[in-house]
């Protein structure tokens, strides 16, 4: 015989308050687990062992939940027994509402102390003065490319790459109204209005295009005029209270910004080796014939994947550009440690930019 509604409940009811005693019991280990830290002098946080934990937990799912809410859930519980030691602080950009947030959100968890910031030399400043004890910046994305202060910022800073995120990015237009009448001026962040141009040409040609310090900020200032709009995230418009004029205007439908988490190695140390990692670096050579073609030979010979490759000018006035180059594996691993060893003999400059474990 079918259950009922009432019962139901009831059996929910009870399961729920089983999860609340286990969870209490996960929170004290945890907190065991942090005194231990503490008296050893090692860091709280360690991304690649919760990519493990939660990476584990999803093969072990054979239920109703789908893997990617196994991985929702078990970080907001991470994130909340971290918490009772210290939130992390975090630096990101500005204000709320941001992909730049919703990156760190998903990365930390909801129980961090928000640093948000009006640029990205900001967020580079907090992580690296103390302010904040990491930074998420905005390093690529797969309409427009990278985000070139991110590559710039990244050369001369003294933080490391410790964990990415990939996060499928809608672009909504939001205003006081449901309207797109009237509309004079649209804000957003110069990589939303780029990502969104064909929509704009098309929608709104004579509309004039305001470049602003972040989505969000366009939507704050979107807000306080009933002839403007912004190009911002849904959640954006919840905190400003706008409504979608229209939805996901972005012009590729599958559009993917690529989120990387910064800090001083003295904050967190290089993650160990996951199996499932990602190399980052940027290195010259000698400007001369074959320079470029004899820097790829050892990742050939060495059996290491590339997976990015991009170059930046280094404003030396001789032509001479920094590669920034993303490899598949950790320099624990001994071909890859082989191959950054015979390429560091041929580059001119070399820096590692960090180790870490892959976005899921």
């Amino acid at each position: 015989m079918a259950k009922t509604l009432p019962e139901l409940r009831v059996q929910i009811d009870a399961v729920d308050l089983e999860l609340l005693a286990l969870l209490n019991r996960r929170a004290a280990l945890a907190n065991e687990v942090g005194e231990i830290k503490r008296v050893e002098g090692s860091t709280v946080f360690r991304p690649e062992r919760e990519a493990q934990v939660i990476q584990n937990l999803q093969q072990a799912n054979i239920g109703a939940l789908k893997s990617d809410s196994v991985a929702v859930i078990w970080r907001e519980i991470m994130s909340a027994c971290r918490a009772l030691e210290a939130p992390q602080r975090v630096a990101y950009l500005g204000p709320a509402g941001t992909f730049t947030e919703e990156a760190a959100l998903r990365f930390f968890g909801s129980s961090i102390h928000r640093v948000p910031c009006t640029n990205f030399d900001e967020v580079f400043h907090a992580a690296t003065s103390g302010a904040a004890e990491f930074g998420v910046i905005a390093l690529e994305n797969s309409t427009e490319g990278v985000v070139t202060r991110s590559l710039d910022l990244l050369l001369h800073s003294p933080l490391h790459i410790i964990g990415e995120i990939s996060l499928l990015v809608r672009h909504h237009l939001l205003r006081t109204t449901q309207s797109l009448e009237g509309i004079e001026v649209v804000l957003a962040h110069p990589q939303a209005l780029a990502q969104c141009q064909q929509w704009l040409n098309t929608h709104l040609p004579d509309a004039e295009r305001r470049a602003v310090s972040s989505n969000a900020e366009g939507a704050r200032l979107a807000a306080g005029n009933p002839a403007w709009a912004g190009i911002a995230s849904e959640r954006a418009g919840s905190e400003f209270g706008l409504h979608i004029a229209a939805h996901a205007i972005q012009d590729e439908a599958f559009n993917r910004t690529r989120f990387v988490v910064v800090c001083l190695p003295s904050t967190l140390p290089a993650p160990q080796a996951t199996g499932k990692d990602c190399t980052s670096l940027v290195v010259s050579v000698p400007n001369r014939p074959g320079a470029v073609h004899d820097m790829l030979v050892p990742l050939k010979k060495h059996g290491v994947s590339m997976t990015r490759f991009e170059s930046r000018p280094a404003r030396s006035g001789q032509w001479e550009y920094y590669f920034y180059i993303d490899l598949q594996g950790h320099p624990s691993q001994p071909q890859v440690a082989a191959a950054l060893h015979d390429l560091q003999d041929l580059c001119a400059f070399y820096k590692i930019l960090g180790a870490y474990p892959l976005a899921d």
